[in-house]
């Protein structure tokens, strides 16, 4: 079965909506909802676009990726659509802060919303950080001293790019450049540009379009690993490094 058979199914019982409801709202018929769900036939285009106008999902998302683990919740508003953004809990229903590896950094631009990829990168909980969604983003290069090459930011998801913090720093995925992490300054009287700005001052500021940008994290702490040996900084030792708190944890000033 491909995923927009199983989706469709998925979203609907999301919506607490019996078959026949469900083609009531759509103006489609119960035996046309029953054959896509059941793989025996795929909506053409102009049902896609009527599913993802009543779910108010891009069409790709439907018919690319497996939502059956997605709730409600699992979706945010981007625009006036909402895309999928995978979220992943422990048993006890806590968020888990998903680490992205160094060496999967490049492909966290294609993975971002992909429950696939998010499922498979390393877990773990840090009971110290306030509530929100966080993850872990590797840092590359000495454009934000005094962070160094190879340490972690952990962020918080930022869910409207209007609560920006004037001067204070993010990690910013866009279509152009894919992870960076930057200070970010709202250039005054200007609604469609965000300036990024490194600490190191011999890298210069630059302007990026907000439409182009696809996730914001703002900085909540960053985990140093520079006191330990190259050979120790595999993902599994990072990890434990994590867990066990065996790292400098120290607050970076947001001046």
């Amino acid at each position: 079965m491909k995923p927009i058979q199983a989706n469709i199914k998925h979203l609907r019982a999301l919506r607490k909506l019996s078959q026949e409801r469900f083609a009531d709202e759509l103006n489609w018929t119960r035996s046309v909802v029953g054959s896509y769900e059941e793989g025996r036939s795929e909506p053409p285009i102009d049902r896609l676009i009527d599913l993802s106008n009543f779910f108010n999902i891009p069409i790709d998302i439907l018919v690319k990726n497996d939502l059956r683990k997605a709730k409600d919740t699992s979706f945010i508003e981007v625009g006036n659509k909402r895309v999928l953004f995978p979220v992943t809990v422990n048993e006890d229903n806590e968020d888990l802060i998903e680490i992205i590896p160094t060496k999967a950094s490049a492909g966290y631009l294609s993975g971002y919303d992909d429950p696939e990829y998010i499922e498979q990168l390393q877990k773990i909980k840090l009971p110290f950080l306030p509530t929100g969604t966080h993850r872990a983003f590797p840092i590359k290069g000495d454009s934000m001293l005094p962070v160094k090459d190879g340490a972690f930011i952990v962020a918080k998801f930022l869910e409207d790019i209007r609560d920006i913090k004037n001067g204070r720093t993010y990690i910013i995925l866009t279509k152009d450049d894919g992870l960076v992490y930057k200070r970010i300054y709202v250039p005054e009287g200007d609604t469609t540009s965000l300036l990024l700005s490194s600490d190191n001052k011999s890298y210069q500021p630059y302007l990026i379009a907000r439409d182009t940008v696809l996730e914001i994290w703002e900085f909540t702490c960053c985990i140093n690993t520079q006191e330990y040996d190259e050979k120790e900084l595999k993902l599994s030792s990072i990890m434990t490094m994590f867990q066990e708190l065996k790292v400098e944890l120290e607050s970076i000033k947001q001046l």
